[in-house]
């Protein structure tokens, strides 16, 4: 039987009736569209699925939808401002690209929402901070060495 769950993700409120065994993710990506954030591993182990759920970043496989009820959900489809010129991309998305950063792109989103946690919590971390927290997701194409720079370019 499905519950109804009542959530702000991207700053725009939402009203889902999903599963009670259903995770985040799949609520995100099936019931709302938002499918920005990757299904990578399913079990929490490779961090593509990261969103910030009330200022944390989670794993969003490893949440039931029905605990984002109340919460408030941040997504990489939120980042970008949209201005009457087109897209402005949130400065972690520039420095992403202006480093290359991103290769397959798989795990960028889940990337990308790790350090905007980080940098709203440290404006400016250290190279060791930035590591530990981004240690959960994982990369296979670039060796981390870019990610890295690109997020320490960045003022949170």
């Amino acid at each position: 039987m499905k519950r109804l769950v009542q959530t702000t993700i991207n700053g725009e409120q939402y009203e889902v009736a999903v599963e009670p065994y259903r995770s985040l993710l799949d609520m995100l990506r099936v019931e709302i569209g938002l499918t920005g954030t990757k299904k990578g591993c399913d079990v929490g182990d490779c961090g593509a699925c990261t969103v910030i759920m009330d200022g944390l970043p989670v794993n969003a496989c490893l949440v039931l939808g029905v605990e984002a009820d109340g919460a408030e959900i941040e997504t990489i489809e939120g980042l970008a401002q949209i201005t009457p010129d087109g897209y402005q991309l949130h400065p972690l998305q520039t420095s992403f690209l202006q480093h290359g950063a991103a290769q397959c792109g798989f795990c960028t989103p889940g990337m990308i929402m790790a350090a905007k946690a980080l940098l709203a919590e440290n404006p400016q971390p250290s190279e060791a901070e930035v590591r530990f927290a981004i240690a959960g997701n994982i990369c296979r194409c670039t060796g981390f060495a870019k990610i890295v720079d690109a997020i320490m370019d960045v003022e949170g």
